[in-house]
């Protein structure tokens, strides 16, 4: 997906909320966008979801794209259940495979039990489960997120969290917003800038070639992941410092600790934890989540070298 020359405006005549935006959004990248409140951040969002039309330059080549708005109209004439699946089937599915993705969706959110609840009647937290469901359904190209995170709760973040390294994974772009410095933090291939009109790349935040980027060099992530009893390591771990291979702690799909969810293992699994540079942990992902079965992802998170716990922490996983 390309932008050239991008400008947006509103109202004829009006002063420029962008001006001249060039970029780029490849196919398995993730780009965090910052800027002052009012700056333009919401607007090169809808632009890039085709909810705007740009007033100046051109956008080509968007893959199917999924948005999370800042805001969600819970007004509706729907259930969650049911709105879900009309955005299913808006997003191309079948009546069938939209029902389905919406129960799993709405399970994996923890908020099955609020299926038949009319939107208008949910709480702002479980509305914006639904929020960011919808967007979820049908693995868009490109996954647009306007502080998606924002009134969920701290498991629901941990499952978009997930979703979002998910999507990369499988060669999709995500594109967020966030107030949360912390939000995904390493993981993201590129940070932009809006300011002063114009989109600016954050200074040190593009992602250096996979090939500088050996194993203990640059940012590294830990993945946890858990595959389903006697599943043994994947074959191809590209690069990646196993921390920790053995028996999962808890139980499987039922375990309350590890907050349901039918896409995991069932009984007491196999828990793989290992630490890989940033560059190469979408490749990572993706050979877990392609694995025959495929193993569950529980956690990525930035390892802090600079953290006096995290020799430690390396240590207890490996012991």
């Amino acid at each position: 997906m390309r932008l050239r020359g991008v400008g947006r405006r509103y109202g004829l005549g009006g002063p420029w909320v962008l001006r001249g935006v060039d970029l780029e959004v490849p196919p398995g990248s993730l780009t965090r966008v910052q800027g002052r409140n009012g700056s333009g951040k919401s607007t090169l969002l809808r632009l890039l979801a085709g909810i705007d039309a740009p007033s100046a330059g051109r956008i080509t080549g968007r893959p199917s794209t999924a948005y999370v708005p800042e805001r969600f109209p819970a007004e509706l004439p729907f259930s969650a259940l049911g709105y879900l699946t009309h955005l299913g089937r808006i997003h191309g599915l079948s009546r069938a495979a939209a029902a389905r993705g919406a129960g799993e969706w709405l399970e994996r959110f923890g908020a099955d039990g609020y299926a038949g609840t009319p939107l208008a009647e949910l709480s702002k937290g479980t509305s914006q489960k639904i929020a960011v469901a919808q967007a979820l359904l049908a693995a868009p190209g490109l996954l647009v997120l306007d502080e998606a995170w924002t009134g969920l709760d701290q498991a629901a973040r941990g499952v978009l969290d997930t979703a979002v390294a998910e999507r990369v994974a499988d060669g999709g772009a995500v594109v967020f917003v966030d107030h949360d410095p912390r939000r995904l933090a390493g993981a993201p291939d590129r940070i932009l800038r809006v300011t002063e009109t114009r989109l600016e790349p954050v200074d040190g935040t593009v992602r250096p070639p996979a090939a500088q980027d050996g194993p203990g060099v640059g940012p590294r992530v830990r993945v946890e992941a858990e595959g389903r009893p006697g599943a043994g390591p994947p074959g191809e771990l590209l690069g990646a410092v196993v921390r920790e291979y053995g028996p999962a702690h808890g139980g499987g799909a039922d375990d309350p600790a590890h907050g349901g969810g039918g896409d995991r293992p069932a009984g007491r699994g196999v828990r793989l934890t290992v630490e890989v540079g940033v560059a190469d942990s979408d490749g990572l992902l993706r050979t877990l989540l392609t694995a025959d079965p495929p193993w569950h992802i529980r956690a990525v998170t930035a390892i802090d070298d600079n953290d006096p716990q995290e020799p430690a922490r390396g240590a207890k996983e490996k012991a």
